[in-house]
């Protein structure tokens, strides 16, 4: 088993933790910045910069969506291709 860590699958768990780690990261973040997020606002003329702000705050959320789905994504498909290495070593050395 010490074998099959060794060499390229080594190096696709370290680029797969930090992938991981970053997603986990941005899920963090937009999680946070939803705490901050008002369902409804009642909003006359003096409450004009509250609304600005609630607009930037979705602005940053939805910029955030798509780093998201690419890291998610790619940490999935990291992981079956370790999956897929460590089986087919698996199965060599067999």
């Amino acid at each position: 088993m010490e074998a099959t860590l060794t060499g390229p699958i080594m190096y696709l768990l370290i680029v797969w933790g930090i992938v991981t780690a970053t997603f986990l990261a941005l899920l963090l973040w937009r999680s946070i910045l939803t705490t901050h997020e008002d369902d409804q606002l009642c909003i006359d003329a003096a409450g004009e910069l509250v609304a600005q702000e609630q607009r930037e705050l979705i602005a940053k959320i939805t910029r955030l969506s798509k780093p998201i789905a690419t890291s998610g994504i790619t940490a999935g498909a990291l992981l079956l291709v370790i999956a897929g290495m460590w089986l087919y070593e698996g199965l060599k050395s067999f």
